[in-house]
């Protein structure tokens, strides 16, 4: 079992993550360089704010949950994971409720990845 300070170090280091996409200015982007934005998808999310906005916060829980210390073959779902976002995203093409629905529910899935690996982290 881990200390109580490696545990608490953790959880911090997530939270910090989590609560960082929330802690933005009105006028947020997009977590990539929208002047590079070529497909569909891409440049919808550029040129709606909500879109952009949400694109930032699951970049900054993405940025938190990849550096959590997952068990052996974990580390290769979250990859995986972030690849089938990024197709469902384009399957999206410029259908700004459906990226929004899907970044909604990316959003949730982080949330629960990394308190889960927080717990996992702590247990065992």
């Amino acid at each position: 079992m881990k200390t109580i300070h490696a545990c608490l170090t953790t959880a911090f280091f997530a939270a910090s993550f989590i609560v960082a996409p929330f802690v933005t200015t009105p006028a947020q982007s997009a977590s990539f360089n929208c002047s590079k934005a070529t497909t569909n998808d891409e440049l919808a999310i550029c040129a709606n704010p909500t879109l952009s906005s949400l694109d930032s916060q699951m970049a900054g829980l993405w940025y938190g949950y990849r550096a959590m210390p997952l068990l052996m073959g974990a580390s290769g779902n979250r990859h995986d994971e972030a690849e089938a976002f990024l197709k469902s995203r384009g399957d999206c093409g410029s259908n700004s409720g459906c990226l929004a629905k899907l970044y909604h529910a990316r959003i949730a899935t982080l949330e629960k990845n990394i308190d889960d690996a927080i717990k996992n982290y702590c247990t065992n």
